[in-house]
């Protein structure tokens, strides 16, 4: 449910987010009692940066309630599985994060809720199924800032959906339309998973179809269409598939069965009903100042408040 969604909508990727915050900002950005807030700080920088430089009329911080649902992994058991630090008989797995990383999260989220922004993760999903279920019901614009490519797969110009991809902090964005990916990868937002699920990614535990590169996969899309088309090339003998491909592509078919439900998107995902207008005052003033001077969030808060307001 989104109450009241009307102008532009952005959606924040905000582990994305705060990782390239805590990465980019010195651990030397402490509170008073000594503790890092550098990823804090920097991801109020951050927003305060992308409000202010694009104007959204709605906003979104999505996050994972379930960074590995065990529906992906069931399908694909090496899904993620490199990043598990530690398994867990109920509940999600825990995640491989930075030591002094992980203790400013429950911070960001009391921040952003004091604030006003609306912080929405659902049971059983991850940030992208969040944005793509946010996507998919959104009537406007939407901006989805992310510095992870799989979220490509939502860009669709005819729907005014663009990937906004940090570069350098969030001063310097990517804005991702369908001719930036059609130059970068030779396929349109809706032929990104195909490509994506084709090639692999280690970084998500993906086997990909070995010996199918990200230009091979992008030449198959464009000779046979998409993956339905591709396999259909696999069973005709008369394609122009050269015979390792089709056997590459044969062997490949059991992976080939699962990995578009692993690796696109949800797009249904029983959202909360919640009101993402971008907040003119704080939601929590008191919760709000007591975090402020707890954390020392000092410049960037207030930077941020003065952005939202105006």
């Amino acid at each position: 449910m989104m109450r009241g969604v009307t102008g532009r909508l952005m959606l924040l990727d905000t582990a994305s987010l705060y990782f390239r915050a805590y990465f980019g900002v010195p651990d030397s950005v402490r509170a008073p009692d000594g503790t890092p807030v550098n990823a804090v700080r920097g991801l109020l920088d951050f927003i305060d940066r992308l409000v202010r430089d694009h104007g959204p009329d709605q906003l979104v911080a999505c996050m994972d309630a379930d960074w590995r649902p065990q529906w992906r992994v069931e399908l694909i058991p090496s899904y993620k599985a490199h990043r598990v630090a530690e398994e867990h008989a109920v509940g999600p797995d825990e995640e491989e994060v930075p030591d002094t990383l992980s203790p400013q999260v429950p911070v960001i989220e009391a921040v952003l809720d004091a604030v006003g922004i609306a912080r929405v993760g659902v049971a059983g999903y991850e940030a992208d199924d969040v944005i793509g279920t946010f996507t998919a019901r959104a009537k406007g614009p939407v901006d989805i800032v992310t510095g992870d490519r799989d979220l490509y797969q939502l860009v669709d110009d005819a729907r005014r959906v663009r990937v906004l991809y940090p570069l350098k902090g969030v001063g310097t964005l990517q804005h991702t339309d369908e001719a930036v990916l059609r130059e970068k990868y030779g396929v349109g937002g809706s032929g990104y998973a195909d490509l994506a699920l084709l090639r692999g990614d280690p970084s998500d535990g993906l086997p990909g179809v070995p010996g199918v590169g990200e230009k091979t996969a992008a030449k198959l899309l464009a000779e046979f269409g998409d993956l339905a088309g591709i396999l259909a090339a696999v069973e005709d003998r008369r394609s122009k598939l050269t015979p390792t491909q089709r056997r590459r592509l044969d062997e490949a078919r059991p992976y080939l069965a699962v990995a578009p439900k692993v690796v696109r998107v949800a797009d249904d995902v029983p959202l909360p009903d919640v009101s993402t207008a971008l907040p003119r005052a704080p939601r929590d003033p008191a919760a709000l100042e007591a975090l402020a001077a707890r954390w020392g969030l000092g410049g960037s808060l207030e930077r941020l408040l003065a952005t939202l307001a105006t």
